[in-house]
């Protein structure tokens, strides 16, 4: 389902060959497209703090918040969701950033965040025939997707780059924006 949603998105929009940076768990929905159509569509990746397997020598102890989020209780998926948003940065939002973040989480419907819980796929040969230039950057100081989390996607692209960010937690465009746009940039040209 998600690999035909990115290629539908690229289909509708008349991309040609873009660059898809994938943050968090759309590393697995990136992973899942190319898995299903190739690389052949895209011309480069950059995974930020994405997901590319799922197992415990990978996840920090912050990743429970991600289980909790898909409660039925609503009491209980607000506050995992509040949480997860406290994890995400290394230091503090502000009151104003955690409640846009608050806003835009809670939009989610239920039935999609229970996507959560569905266990990864095997990505380590999608991994291994990403031909297209590829760009990890990841916060070391996340504790949702630990730094072997992208160690283990650059390790296993052949050709990946890897940056990663001291005093950086889970949000690296929005925690050091000059230093991800520049990067980003960089890896672009």
């Amino acid at each position: 389902r998600w690999a035909g949603e990115v290629a539908a998105v690229i289909g509708q929009t008349g991309l040609r060959k873009p660059v898809i940076i994938a943050w968090s768990y759309a590393g697995r929905i990136l992973l899942d497209y190319i898995g299903a159509h190739g690389d052949g569509g895209i011309s480069g990746i950059v995974m930020a703090n994405a997901t590319s397997k799922s197992d415990p020598t990978v996840l920090g102890p912050a990743a429970a918040f991600l289980r909790d989020m898909c409660d039925p209780d609503p009491v209980r998926s607000l506050e995992a969701t509040r949480g997860l948003l406290a994890a995400c940065v290394a230091q503090p939002l502000t009151a104003a950033e955690s409640a846009f973040m608050l806003g835009f989480n809670q939009q989610v419907p239920p039935s999609i965040r229970q996507h959560l819980r569905r266990p990864a796929g095997h990505y380590e040969a999608v991994l291994r025939a990403i031909r297209v230039p590829t760009l990890v950057i990841h916060g070391r100081r996340d504790p949702i997707n630990q730094t072997a989390m992208a160690e283990y996607t650059a390790r296993h692209v052949p050709h990946a780059q890897l940056r990663m960010y001291d005093d950086v937690a889970h949000m690296p465009f929005w925690e050091d924006p000059r230093r991800f746009d520049a990067d980003v940039a960089a890896f672009l040209q």
